[in-house]
């Protein structure tokens, strides 16, 4: 089991935590939240890059897939043993695919599905050569059968669901704090 050294220590208070396919902007709203509440922002593929050493594409070509998603679900295990809160949770587009993951993700608090058509996808991917899952002779075509696969798994986990194909990056996290609000006002 890989070590995550950079996970703060316990606080009290919650986390929100962020899954939906590449290209949605869980990265970019993630950063903007945690700004705006002060709370620090857990990119899980770059925890996972830093703990390994290397790109997310390497780590697929070299060790394969499977690898990659235990690496992830080690990453999740680590978070919750931490206690870790006040957290922004920025997760890898598959991370949800796996249902032990599915089960962490509820654990670690207000799950946020943030969606995107696929030609919002395609846009926003078409000059990223950092994804393996898209190294392809027919990107749309794998992301239509990646999203058809993956939309209902997201759609189990979240407690929230945003279409950000025509929201500014300050509408959705307006949209998301407000409903985080509510949600943690509630328990």
């Amino acid at each position: 089991m890989s070590e995550f050294p950079e996970l703060a220590s316990p606080t009290a208070g919650q986390n929100i935590v962020l899954v939906g396919f590449m290209g949605c902007g869980k990265s970019t709203v993630g950063r903007e939240i945690g700004l705006q509440l002060n709370y620090k922002l857990i990119d899980t593929d770059v925890l996972i890059e830093d703990s390994v050493g290397k790109p997310i594409s390497d780590i697929f070509a070299e060790s394969g897939e499977e690898y990659f998603r235990g690496l992830e679900t080690d990453l999740l295990e680590q978070i919750k043993a931490r206690n870790s809160t006040h957290k922004i949770i920025s997760t890898g587009g598959g991370l949800p695919v796996r249902e032990a993951n599915r089960a962490w993700l509820k654990k670690l608090g207000y799950v946020v599905w943030l969606r995107a058509s696929v030609d919002t996808v395609m846009k926003r991917t078409a000059t990223s050569s950092h994804r393996p899952l898209l190294q392809t002779d027919n990107a749309r075509q794998k992301v239509e059968e990646m999203l058809a696969t993956r939309n209902p798994i997201y759609h189990e986990v979240a407690d929230l669901s945003i279409n950000t194909d025509d929201l500014k990056i300050s509408e959705t996290v307006h949209g998301i704090i407000e409903s985080a609000n509510y949600h943690f006002s509630n328990y």
